[in-house]
């Protein structure tokens, strides 16, 4: 196999967005970033200041540089993103080699994991253009989310208004595509709304993988004597063609869903949550011939939080809570199940000067009998002035989805018997922050897992039947740097190094746990011109364990400011041939051009 040696040149070099610094009291010294990173905190922090592994993409930052979501989570090489469905319609998410069912997903801090398989957990019902960063946590994460978040947490972050304005967007390319998007704001004294839609559908790169996806959001947010409110609905409709996806099927599946949510601040030390989804996929392993083989699933969740946080003299917070989840599935395949769960949790956050600590407990008590502890603890501290070494080690767990417990295809067999997966992840990392233009970060880890669940067989003539493994293993090394050269010019680039344990199955053949990347790179490169045009081109270099690498070109133009303002974006420019996923081959060469029309009006400070 060929190796990368290059690889470790890309390490010197990922993204955090760099602004003025920010003053911090007893801080030895100024964050190099005002980059906010909520993901893996009980409360907001400076980058400066988190003591774990995270990656904080703006989308913000260069909208029409980007299609997806998923064009952003790969600009993170700790990230590892298993496309099936071009388009965003199909996607799973995996973090430092874990499998994609342990990843957590979350929409402003809510649960967007799917009840009935974690394949629908990128079904975020907010348009992208809503979205105002994607907060990428590595390593478990259980002490503050709770199930399924084993590898990391990924949190999509919603965008609040600050004026009044109008974007309406339309591109098309080859292959048949074609995008639409339009967000509206308004904004008054103590109140804000944000309508978005967008959508985007293709004919497909060949025979069954077309695709079509639709999303609609609405936010509302207002002040009163309570403090703020925030209230989200949103739905999203997605159908494809799933050819290859699931075997040698040329297959077709269509999911849909809504959801909402509302945030409220209970003064300024308390807060109230409460959310609900309801998701539906319709599953065809025959296309032209439903008759045969067809699935329908429909699930609901919901959630409710009540957080509080006090402090204890000038230095330590303490944070706690009570939750309560719940999720059933109604199937002609999988049954009718429910099941509910409730979780306390308390954090306590020491910060002094150049150290600081925290250490926490959740307590979840699961119908059926299931009692979890998840512990966590963690550390910082500046070395010196410019140099931080921080530490980790927490507990997560997940609870098998449904499909891993009942479900039945010509190919597949759930287990009923499944128990939970659980882990322990510890890492170790240094962050230099060399000046306030440039930013290296460095860290070791490993997973140690229990009772891992993935879908083996003992020959090609077998079903896949899910099945709990034991004592697997990964260890890495993942290396994030970003420099801005000076105002027009920017380089971030990220390299992850991944080592596994490969002798768990006996001789068994694995649909889904070795299938994560050994070695992956992203180098991200941004000039702009004073006038407003930007060009951005992204290499993303991976091989993934017993395959042979591959590396993926992309390039983008536009302008970004005025009323009129045209993009041109080229994906996979050398056509390379490729899979992030076995037997599902990927698109070739893809450019889209479009045009963006942006009005606005900025009152004036009230």
């Amino acid at each position: 196999m060929k190796k990368l040696w290059y690889l470790p040149l890309l390490a010197a070099v990922s993204v955090y967005a760099q602004s003025k610094p920010s003053k911090k009291e007893n801080s030895p010294i100024s964050p190099v970033s005002t980059t906010v990173v909520v993901v893996g905190n009980p409360e907001p922090v400076a980058l400066g200041e988190s003591n774990r592994s995270t990656a904080v993409l703006n989308t913000e930052k260069h909208p029409l540089a980007y299609s997806t979501a998923e064009d952003y989570l790969r600009t993170d090489a700790s990230t590892f993103v298993e496309q099936r469905g071009a388009g965003g319609s199909q996607a799973d998410i995996s973090i430092d080699g874990t499998s994609f069912e342990q990843t957590l997903v979350l929409l402003n801090g809510f649960r967007i994991d799917d009840a009935e398989t974690s394949h629908n957990n990128m079904d975020i019902p907010v348009p992208l253009a809503a979205v105002r960063s994607i907060d990428v946590l590595h390593g478990a994460g259980s002490t503050l989310y709770g199930s399924d978040a084993i590898g990391g947490v990924v949190d999509f972050v919603t965008a609040t208004p600050t004026y009044d304005a109008l974007l309406l967007r339309a591109g098309g390319g080859n292959y048949g595509e074609n995008e639409q998007a339009a967000v509206a704001t308004a904004v008054g004294r103590k109140w804000s709304e944000m309508l978005a839609g967008q959508r985007n559908f293709s004919s497909g790169f060949m025979y069954d993988r077309d695709y079509r996806n639709e999303e609609a959001s609405s936010e509302s947010r207002w002040q009163s004597v309570l403090g703020e409110t925030d209230v989200l609905l949103a739905g999203d409709d997605r159908s494809f063609g799933a050819n290859q996806f699931y075997g040698n099927f040329p297959s077709y599946e269509r999911t849909k869903g809504w959801f909402a949510s509302i945030d409220q601040d209970l003064g300024h030390r308390t807060q109230a949550a409460f959310g609900y989804r309801r998701h539906t996929d319709e599953f065809v392993l025959f296309r032209n011939q439903p008759a045969i083989y067809e699935n329908n699933h429909i699930d609901t969740s919901w959630q409710a939080a009540l957080r509080r946080h006090d402090a204890i003299g000038s230095d330590l917070k303490l944070f706690y809570g009570l939750e309560g989840d719940g999720d059933g599935i109604h199937s002609n395949n999988l049954g009718v199940h429910a099941r509910n769960w409730g979780a306390g949790y308390l954090d306590g956050t020491w910060n002094a000067g150049k150290a600081s600590v925290s250490a926490g407990l959740r307590q979840e008590i699961i119908s059926g009998g299931y009692t979890v502890t998840s512990p966590m603890v963690e550390g910082g501290y500046f070395v010196r002035p410019r140099v931080r070494l921080r530490a980790a080690a927490g507990y997560g767990f997940r609870l098998p989805t449904y499909l891993d417990l009942y479900y039945s295809d010509p190919a597949t067999v759930g287990n009923p018997n499944l128990k939970p997966e659980s882990a322990w992840n510890f890492e170790g990392g240094v962050d230099w922050f060399a000046s306030a233009r440039f930013f290296v970060e460095s860290t070791v880890f490993t997973s140690l897992q229990h009772q891992t669940i993935d879908y083996v067989r003992p020959n090609a003539n077998s079903k896949y039947e899910a099945t709990n493994l034991s004592n697997f293993r990964f260890t890495g090394w993942e290396n994030a740097a970003d420099w801005r050269v000076n105002d027009a010019n920017e380089i971030k680039a990220s390299w992850t190094l991944l080592t596994g344990a490969q002798s768990v199955l006996g001789g068994l053949q694995s649909r889904y746990v070795f299938n994560y990347p050994v070695n992956n790179a992203s180098l991200v490169g941004t000039h702009t011109w004073s006038a407003g045009y930007l060009l951005e081109t992204r290499i993303g270099v991976t091989e993934r364990y017993q395959q042979s690498p591959y590396a993926v070109w992309g390039l983008a133009f536009a302008k970004e400011n005025g009323r009129l303002r045209p993009y041109v974006r080229l994906s996979n420019i050398t056509n390379t041939g490729y899979q992030e996923v076995e037997g599902v081959q990927m698109p070739g060469r893809e450019v889209v051009a479009g045009l963006e029309l942006s009005l606005a009006r900025k009152r004036a400070a009230q």
